[in-house]
């Protein structure tokens, strides 16, 4: 990309050109004697103020934090195993054939084309829980599937239309072939992934090469829509270049491609910042000026730093996208409560870039992302790379506002507050499990300079309460950060005490983006506080949210015993109890150097594109 300071020829696949490792070096070299700030004194002391071993919020049953056996976390492990084992046995008993089971009526039901998509988004996490005779029942299944032909649909509007869901379909079921795949090496899976991204690929029919909704999978037919959201548009990256790489296939890798020339062309345009969350799919340009890190756009952002790691930190305009992307939600997506100092990230509307300041539970995979980038890439470098010249007015300002600080020091330090704050909005409910959506309260009281007191009503962004806690010298923890108490033991120590929020939808939907990003947590920091509360979450879920027959989602998280809903999503056994089985194993079974989840949580293996790779599929070398 042009924002890059290497300044590459504009011919696309410069993506892969290995040289801008070393211009990285030279640039960040650069960078380290230009600012006059002395920015490695500024680095070492904001590191100080980064928590190594976070305070512990909460009483531990035991002891302290660190007490916790490694014998005790393989039981806990393997008690999710036996609650996975729970909830697919209830799938098999009532609901075989059918999508996803209802764990209250003990039916199924066909939400997402009909095709068994519990069995498919199961295949990896039984092959992680060494369920080998499960994972040898399901494979005959997977290899008589017949993927032309939707499965009785009763009222699902998808499947009585004959369009199966482009972005639903790619990350539960060809991310689970591929990862199970990856996993076992049973060339069934491959096979049966390579055909269903051939079916799935008239969706790229628009110009620019964005996918369209939805593909008839009998009639090799898409939807005809012209418009897309981010999330629905930008996150089939991992899965189409890994199978790319897998097969060989030319064809799929030309679909991917031209979906990220088309991305890093339109942030090229937009000089830098966050994508929008609405998309033209023809014209590859934004039609609305919305931010967000929830629903809409949040698997968007996440695989812009998946795709560089994916390939080896190979795709340097991606990598690019994901620091220019962060630069943004940064400075202007995150703010701060006024009593308790609750981290969260919000959205935007319109070219005003007026604040909700609601906080999703979708959007609680960002602390994970963060502590990923800071675990995995050289930040400082990274941004130091980027050529502010060539940046828009706003992205220059966001540039210049977080060039003075240690990268990997700020964004641990948003990953630290935004993830209490996830696991707050669970250990304050009396179900213990999170809400959907919460309304942050946003009201800050100041004085004014005539000295009467005022109320700010926009809120106070993040950045501009680490910008004064600079210029005072940087006492004390980091905004957001420091002890952070559940308001239940707030209100023991001062009956007024307030949550900071009020609760928006207080559905639980068995949701893993908290646990996913507490899993991160705990493999980056190595802080055994971030096991803990996922002990407490999983507790919470075997509590309010089992049945007899599996589990179900809960519809107030504020009572206990929570009432229940009738749906067990098929994410619930992808991810949720992956997520938990992982952060209670003491064995890293998928580290973060060699594997990427998906947004569905399966794991692909990094990769380096082969020589001949390069040359079949005209990458540089």
């Amino acid at each position: 990309m042009a924002l890059v300071q290497t300044m590459f020829p504009r011919s696309r696949p410069v993506r892969y050109v290995v040289a801008a490792f070393a211009a990285i070096f030279v640039v960040s070299t650069l960078y380290y004697l230009e600012i006059p700030q002395h920015p490695e004194r500024l680095q070492d002391e904001l590191r100080e103020h980064l928590p190594h071993w976070a305070p512990l919020p909460i009483p531990i049953s035991g002891g302290s934090e660190s007490e916790t056996s490694a014998p005790v976390w393989e039981e806990r492990a393997a008690q999710v195993k036996q609650a996975f084992l729970h909830a697919y046995r209830g799938y098999l008993q009532y609901a075989n054939g059918h999508d996803e089971l209802r764990p209250l009526s003990l039916v199924g039901v066909n939400n997402f084309n009909g095709w068994n998509v519990t069995m498919y988004d199961s295949l990896d996490t039984m092959l992680l829980m060494d369920l080998w005779d499960e994972f040898a029942e399901a494979l005959p299944v997977v290899k008589e599937g017949n993927f032309h032909q939707l499965g009785s649909s009763g009222s699902n509007g998808w499947n009585k239309s004959g369009y199966v869901p482009f972005f639903e379909t790619v990350i539960r079921y060809l991310g689970g072939l591929l990862a199970a795949y990856a996993m076992s090496g049973e060339q069934v899976l491959l096979d049966r992934a390579s055909e269903l991204a051939t079916i799935l690929e008239p969706a790229f029919g628009s110009s620019a090469g964005m996918p369209r909704f939805g593909v008839n999978p009998a009639t090799g037919t898409s939807t005809m829509s012209v418009s897309g959201v981010l999330a629905e548009v930008a996150s089939c990256q991992l899965e189409w270049t890994y199978v790319a790489h897998a097969t060989g296939n030319k064809t799929h890798f030309e679909k991917v491609d031209k979906l990220l020339n088309t991305l890093a062309n339109a942030m090229e345009q937009r000089k830098g910042g966050m994508f929008p969350t609405h998309w033209h799919l023809n014209g590859g340009k934004a039609t609305s000026e919305s931010r967000s890190m929830g629903a809409a756009a949040d698997s968007g952002h996440e695989y812009l730093l998946k795709q560089y790691l994916l390939t080896g930190k190979q795709d340097i305009e991606s990598l690019e996208m994901y620091m220019l992307t962060a630069n943004e939600a940064l400075t202007r997506l995150l703010y701060l409560t006024p009593n308790r100092e609750l981290l969260y990230v919000t959205d935007t509307a319109g070219a005003s870039f007026t604040a909700s300041h609601n906080f999703e539970h979708l959007a609680c995979f960002f602390p994970g992302l963060l502590a990923l980038g800071a675990h995995t890439l050289d930040l400082n470098a990274a941004l130091a790379a980027i050529d502010p010249t060539k940046l828009s007015a706003e992205a220059r300002r966001q540039y210049d506002v977080l060039s003075k600080y240690d990268q990997h020091a700020l964004h641990m330090a948003a990953a630290e507050g935004l993830a209490t704050s996830c696991w707050l909005m669970y250990a304050d409910q009396p179900s213990g499990l999170g809400p959907e959506t919460v309304q942050m309260r946003h009201d800050y009281k100041f004085v004014g300079e005539d000295g009467k007191p005022k109320v700010n009503g926009k809120g106070k962004l993040w950045i501009d309460a680490v910008e004064e806690w600079d210029e005072r010298g940087r006492q004390g923890p980091l905004p957001g950060l420091g002890e952070k108490k559940t308001i239940a033991q707030l209100r023991k120590e001062d009956g007024t005490a307030q949550a900071d929020y009020s609760v928006r939808r207080p559905d639980y939907f068995l949701r893993p983006e908290t646990l996913e990003s507490i899993y991160l947590m705990w493999r980056t920091t190595g802080n055994p506080v971030w096991r803990e509360r996922g002990w407490q979450i999983f507790q919470a879920i075997e509590r309010e949210a089992k049945t007899p027959s599996g589990y179900a989602s809960v519809k107030q998280i504020n009572k206990s015993p929570a009432p229940q809903s009738d749906e067990q999503p098929s994410y619930f056994l992808a991810e949720t109890l992956k997520y938990l089985y992982l952060l209670f194993k003491n064995e890293d079974l998928v580290p973060l150097d060699k594997w990427v989840f998906n947004t569905e949580a399966h794991p692909l293996p990094v990769f380096n594109w082969s020589s001949w790779e390069k040359h079949k599929f005209g990458i540089p070398s």
